[in-house]
């Protein structure tokens, strides 16, 4: 660093708010207790190597620490210095080039995000000439714009948590809109129906849905401005499109509601974002609580990213989202060697992966298949999985992680078939569309063809 920084106060407070001690810290940042000690006491100025520590673990309190643009600047350039095509350089590397070169730091940020983009448009390019029309229909259109997005509102976010931090209850805040709450127990109902005053939820879903529905219908009335200015600027081709973005707008503020931004993301963090415990804290379902892990996003005070998906038996990608370098595929299933596909086979057990994808970035990931009943023996339970992963750097903050020896080879995925790269896969169902194939009569392969 230009200048000797000592930081001791701000190291035991962060310390003492993970509630660990001098042993568990020093073990987190790679530090011997006595020279962590050191630092707290003063003894001993942030070196290179701590710093890069903070920034991999604790990147908001080394803004805290530093300042805020030093210390962005450094977490987007570790970001993009671990790009395969910049192979060689380490977090050491990122912070001397940070603090000696911050104008060359920042075009090494921005020339890693417009390559990111640019494989990002040859990836949807790729995948529309395979479906066969480059024309998107509503829901792909308002999934995109979601994505597009960040999958993070800041105005309903923060809105949402204003208005969660001040109500008694949900159904109370309902009722000063003038709208009552009433069950329906007809089995046959659907999940709520909503005539303007009364809003009436089907008597057989769990707590958890029927809460999130009174959240909904709260948020839908209570933000009905913000939503519909959002709608209107946004760029959706036709009317069920911005109808269906309204009804994604009012779900999100509904999480938002139910799992206020900062309260959450705090429990999160204290619980290694352990999901069951989550779902106790805050009242909410295992899906729900994933899902908005993958939200949030919010400036200055982001949680770790995280990808999240939802898959069906078919390996339909119902739900996806990525806050990591890792994206879906647009068209078609998920590769077939991802565990959420076994999860999905075997509800109610969480699954744990170390997987690689073929820019060689490492993930964690975890995935449980759930299953949500029709009430009736004569319609068929909806069967699906969700997946909730972070890149292996965030491993010590996912209480997954642990259940996975990260030192061993990781499995190798892809995206999916058509857009993989990898040529020797016992599981490929289809050729990679920007390779050409050998077919060769008199040699039995796993898969009739060659890649070459």
């Amino acid at each position: 660093m230009a200048a000797r920084l000592y930081a001791g106060s701000q190291l035991r407070s962060l310390r003492l708010a993970a509630g660990m001690n001098q042993r568990a810290m020093a073990t987190k940042l790679g530090l011997s207790v006595s020279y962590l000690s050191q630092l707290e006491s003063d003894e001993r100025p942030l070196t290179t190597a701590v710093t890069a520590a903070l920034a991999r673990h604790y990147p908001q309190a080394l803004a805290v620490i530093e300042g805020e643009a030093p210390a962005r600047r450094l977490t987007a350039l570790t970001d993009a210095l671990a790009d395969r095509a910049l192979a060689g350089f380490d977090a050491i590397d990122a912070v001397k080039l940070a603090e000696a070169q911050p104008g060359v730091a920042d075009r090494l940020i921005a020339l890693q995000a417009a390559k990111r983009a640019a494989e990002d448009r040859l990836a949807l390019a790729e995948e529309s000439l395979v479906a066969g029309s480059g024309a998107r229909l509503p829901w792909e259109a308002v999934r995109d714009w979601f994505h597009e997005a960040g999958n993070y509102i800041d105005p309903l976010d923060r809105a949402a948590e204003e208005l969660a931090e001040r109500a008694t209850s949900l159904a109370r805040a309902l009722s000063d809109h003038g709208i009552v709450v009433a069950t329906d127990h007809d089995e046959d109902a659907p999940l709520s129906r909503f005539d303007g005053v009364r809003l009436t939820i089907n008597g057989a879903l769990s707590p958890e849905t029927q809460r999130f529905l009174v959240a909904h219908r709260l948020a839908a009335t209570a933000f009905a401005g913000m939503i519909e200015g959002i709608v209107a600027a946004a760029d959706l081709p036709g009317n069920e499109a911005r109808r269906l973005l309204a009804v994604g707008l009012a779900n999100y503020a509904a999480g938002a509601l139910v799992m206020p931004y900062s309260r959450f993301r705090a429990e999160a963090r204290r619980l290694r974002h352990d999901i069951d415990r989550l779902t106790r804290r805050f009242n909410v379902s295992f899906e729900q609580a994933c899902h908005r892990l993958s939200t949030l996003q919010r400036q200055g005070v982001e949680g770790v990213p995280f990808y999240f998906c939802r898959v069906d038996m078919a390996g339909n990608i119902t739900k996806r989202h990525s806050a990591t370098r890792l994206q879906f595929a647009r068209f078609g299933g998920a590769c077939p060697l991802w565990h959420v596909h076994e999860a999905v086979a075997v509800p109610d057990r969480i699954l744990v992966q170390h997987a690689e994808t073929p820019d060689g970035v490492r993930y964690v990931s975890m995935a449980k298949g759930l299953v949500k009943s029709s009430g009736r023996f004569d319609r068929l339970a909806r069967r699906y999985a969700v997946v909730l992963g972070c890149e292996a750097t965030h491993a010590a903050d996912f209480v997954y992680a642990d259940a996975v020896d990260r030192t061993s080879r990781p499995t190798p995925i892809g995206i999916s078939c058509r857009l993989c790269p990898r040529i020797e896969c016992d599981q490929r169902a289809f050729p990679p569309t920007d390779r050409p194939i050998a077919v060769e009569p008199g040699v039995r392969r796993i898969v009739p063809y060659r890649v070459l």
